[in-house]
């Protein structure tokens, strides 16, 4: 999700001894997972092993109060004999239905008359039975009856007689439910293969749908062995988890001929990554170390190459992670498939990964774009859960982040194995550190959540965010940065090995302070007494914790004094001094703290030193590494929104930028100074004059650079990443300001493309080019969009950048003709028209345009949008509301269109949008007198 200039590039080599040294680390935390329990919890289980995947020891009995969602652990499922039958034909008329049979070997743990599974949404078909105890032949336990309880999502069988502890029994029930196009559990989809309209059958199981599929013990440590058959058309191809092992014919009720897919038996696995597909689709192959590899896709799609790149990098990831982990891949086969319609980018089903179709295609002719780096990352992520996740699985879903955080971790390690041209550290710093450090300021909940607060789907489907995810995988990603390969492996069966290194404190307190509590720590330094203080890093104008830990984390500090790395030390209490950290009165005298970014917090330093370290950037940027330079001005600027330190410091540390040479750097600057939803605010601001004399000076040696490729070779830049990613940015802001050499760029580009359509304006660069191709041209060059966008032969991309550039035009009568087209259902769908209007609305002379059309045309749009684009509306209007004039203007349109009770809401959101602004122009105000006073330094 550029290695130009200095900073840690991790190659292929690198990168494969840097995560075998992460192998006992990895198991370590699984192990140390289930070794110590949950957070505030005292009681312990046994680790799991990698190299034994068995099912997880049953925790005890839940308690009564505890939530309807968790199973009575008087059953253990041991293995499943399923049948499903979706009764679809190709071209048939829905509604759809499925049917099947499942028939369920337990072991009783606990003397009980009811066995509980879970089944949501499902009906009973024919009698439901039990078979046992099995060491009684033709032994049964009478049913009394079968009663589904909805709000808890399970079914209870009432017995007449009682299931024994030790013994082993068989549930038997038949089921039916409704095919849906909803994209949970079992569903359907439509699509268009080579002009055709198809239908295919898949499953999305993860986290609780199992059970929509048929009744089954729907926890993830519940694991069992499956046998599974599907029944489908047999013009249809089914897979599952495992090979198919035969092949045979049936007739139904009706004489109909239908065909019967049988699979192989399956590894213990959780219910959650049970798969099906059954389709009509082409696959390609290979086979990697004897593992059956193929991807399965849209017949047009495999024709045409477009799943080649992703087959070419499957193999080499799978043996990547087999040689690191030292853990072979089980299976005999792996299918991947694109789906046209999925829910998620990828799921990891054991055997059968499912995958949006945009997360696996790409074009053969392309050499290396930011596509590729997508896909090489999804494909690399999904493949780790086949052991993180897959072999080795959390207890419950409250350590989702296990799962999740595990496979972020690795999806950068392989994707930068497959594909070297990444920088492992750059794009792990600004793809996963940098957003969730911003996120999880604002998100009040921890890593691990306890069990107790993890009731009904709603509460369970939220953990699937950027802190499962990302903040996993920087936890991750610092805790490898201070165990010791022989600790991870200690840690396995010893609680207490951190006598092996030197450690603070045992590894579980270390682990518990950042992932059972919310948030995470700044770091200030104070250099002349050497005193460094942590606490939570908060908004300072809206304090508040009830957390326990009273803000205290165990602190790795990876430290650099005036260029040379030094030992690692650790802060374990809200205060510590450090003698070693006192500073001289020398300016060449200077400290950096969490070098290239190696912990999970950030620092806030003393004048002196940021003082020191500003001039050290101007003299030689280069002594800092990239992504230390990266995240002293992310740090800097997060700092000053949230109160700890005033705008002008950050700018101090912005002189520098002519001799910066990194587009991810330069991108976090201009994200900082000149937010997208803020350009139209500060164009009619007089910071703007200021901000274009002080940035275009700084810009020119870094625009020239790039500028040069885009004229002459923009081929020459497929093998840099960040230009892929970050240079759309650049040009766009050097153009927003107003430079004339990026103006007549954007021209010559758009000129080319119009005298000859064939010719493709580089994809990094197209939004901008198109944007401002529009903006400085008349009629003639709006009109030429419009034909493009309205030309058969369109891809969506296109189709979306061109949506944009029609709303660049500097002609008001041009912009309101857009708008006036968008109400067209004859000329764009009717999903268009509301991005239509928040593109214009955005644009410095576009929101009024907009903001009249929309209450000249309300009865017609609210037929259509209501509420929804009235929402969108009032974000980009509240940007410029300064005045209660403006709010009491705003506030007459709501009244007559909105009920009483949401009239007030949205006075309060206006007057927030007020107060706001108001706060944006004071320090937009301070922008402006910092300039004025280093505009020419």
């Amino acid at each position: 999700m550029g290695t130009r200039g200095g900073g840690l590039y991790v190659g292929r080599r690198a990168a494969a001894v840097g995560a075998a040294l992460l192998l006992a680390l990895l198991v370590a935390l699984l192990a140390l997972a289930a070794l110590y329990g949950r957070c505030r919890q005292k009681a312990a289980t046994q680790p799991l092993s990698p190299r034994a995947p068995g099912p997880a020891a049953p925790p005890p009995p839940a308690p009564a109060a505890s939530s309807v969602r968790r199973l009575p652990r008087h059953l253990l499922p041991l293995h499943y004999d399923l049948e499903l039958w979706p009764r679809v034909r190709p071209g048939q008329a829905g509604p759809f239905a499925f049917t099947g049979q499942v028939n369920i070997t337990v072991r009783c743990l606990q003397d009980t008359d009811a066995a509980v599974l879970h089944s949501a949404g499902l009906r009973s078909r024919g009698a439901a039975a039990v078979r046992g105890p099995l060491s009684e032949p033709g032994a049964a336990v009478e049913v009394a009856g079968l009663r589904q309880e909805e709000a808890g999502e399970v079914a209870v069988l009432e017995l007449r007689g009682r299931l024994r502890a030790g013994r082993r029994y068989v549930l038997q029930l038949g089921f039916q439910g409704r095919l849906e196009e909803d994209l949970d559990g079992l569903f359907l989809t439509r699509y268009t293969d080579r002009g055709q309209s198809s239908m295919l059958i898949a499953s999305q199981m993860e986290p609780t749908y199992a059970r929509r599929v048929y009744p089954c013990f729907d926890e993830p440590a519940m694991k069992a062995t499956f046998n599974i058959r599907i029944i489908h058309d047999p013009s249809y191809v089914a897979l599952s988890n495992m090979p198919a092992i035969d092949v045979c014919e049936v007739k139904d009720e009706n004489g109909s001929l239908w065909t019967v897919t049988t699979f192989n038996t399956s590894l213990k696995m959780s219910t959650y990554l049970n798969a099906f597909v059954i389709c009509d689709f082409d696959y390609i192959t290979r086979t990697e170390r004897g593992n059956e590899i193929r991807i399965w896709a849209r017949k047009e799609a495999i024709k045409n190459g477009y799943v080649d790149y992703a087959l070419n990098i499957t193999g080499p990831i799978f043996s990547f992670l087999e040689d690191i982990l030292n853990v072979s891949y089980p299976l005999p086969k792996t299918d991947l498939v694109a789906l046209p319609d999925f829910g998620a980018g990828g799921m990891e089903n054991w055997g059968l990964m499912i995958f949006q179709e945009a997360s696996l295609m790409n074009l053969p002719s392309d050499e290396f774009t930011s596509r590729k780096a997508m896909i090489a990352l999804i494909v690399s992520h999904e493949l780790g859960h086949q052991w993180f996740g897959n072999l080795v699985t959390m207890n419950w879903w409250n350590d989702l982040w296990l799962n999740e955080g595990l496979a972020s971790y690795f999806e950068y390690l392989g994707a930068t194995f497959v594909e070297p041209k990444l920088s492992l550290d750059k794009i792990f710093y600004a793809h996963v550190l940098q957003p969730v450090l911003r996120e999880d300021s604002e998100i009040a909940r921890s890593l691990s959540e306890s069990e107790d607060k993890i009731k009904g789907s709603f509460s369970l489907m939220s953990l699937f965010d950027n802190i499962t995810y990302s903040k996993g995988a920087s936890i991750t990603w610092m805790l490898s940065g201070f165990l010791t390969e022989k600790l991870f492996i200690r840690a396995l069966t010893v609680v207490d090995a951190q006598d092996e290194v030197q450690l603070p404190a045992p590894v579980k307190q270390i682990m518990d302070s950042w992932t059972c509590q919310n948030g995470f720590p700044v770091l200030t330094l104070n250099l002349t007494s050497g005193t460094i203080r942590q606490e939570q890093f908060f908004n300072k104008n809206n304090r508040k914790s009830t957390d326990s830990y009273n803000n205290t984390w165990i602190i790795p500090i990876s430290w650099m004094r005036n260029g040379s790395s030094q030992p690692l030390t650790w802060l374990d209490k809200s205060s510590k001094m450090f003698p070693e950290m006192r500073v001289s009165e020398s300016d060449y005298d200077w400290i950096l703290l969490n070098v290239n970014l190696s912990g999970y917090y950030r620092v806030n330093y003393d004048q002196l030193n940021l003082k020191r370290l500003a001039r050290l950037l101007e003299n030689d940027p280069k002594a800092i590494p990239a992504v230390s330079r990266f995240q002293l001005i992310d740090d800097v600027f997060a700092l000053t929104d949230f109160g700890y330190v005033p705008i002008e410091t950050a700018l101090e540390l912005t002189k520098y930028l002519a001799r910066e040479d990194e587009l991810f750097i330069w991108n976090v600057v201009l994200l900082n100074l000149i937010p997208e939803n803020l350009e139209s605010t500060l164009k009619n601001h007089e910071v703007y004059p200021l901000l274009k004399k002080y940035l275009l000076k700084r810009m020119l040696p870094i625009y020239h650079y790039y500028a040069g490729f885009i004229r002459q070779n923009a081929d020459a830049l497929e093998d840099d990443y960040f230009a892929q990613v970050y240079l759309e940015k650049l040009l766009a802001t050097a153009c927003w300001l107003g430079l004339q050499d990026c103006l007549d760029l954007s021209s010559e580009l758009y000129a080319k493309w119009r005298d000859n359509p064939e010719y493709k304006i580089p994809f990094l660069i197209r939004r901008t080019v198109c944007c401002y191709g529009v903006a400085v041209g008349s009629d003639k060059e709006w009109n030429f969009a419009w034909e493009m966008y309205n030309h058969t032969d369109s891809v969506e991309e296109d189709e979306d950048i061109l949506l944009y550039a029609m709303s660049c035009a500097k002609e008001s009568w041009l912009l309101y003709r857009y708008l006036q087209y968008g109400l067209s259902d004859t000329l764009f769908s009717s999903n268009c028209t509301s991005v239509i209007i928040s593109h214009v609305m955005t644009k410095d002379i576009g929101h009024h345009i907009a903001w009249e059309f929309v209450t000249e045309n309300w009865p017609l749009l609210s037929q259509g949008y209501g509420h929804e684009l009235l929402h969108d509306v009032l974000k980009a209007m509240g940007r410029f509301v300064k005045t209660d004039v403006q709010i009491q203007e705003l506030q007459v349109f709501y009244n007559a269109t909105l009920e009483e009770d949401e009239r007030e809401a949205i006075t309060m959101l206006l007057e927030s949008a007020k107060l706001e602004n108001i706060e944006r122009r004071k320090l937009l105000i301070k922008i402006a007198n910092w300039l004025e006073k280093n505009i020419d330094d």
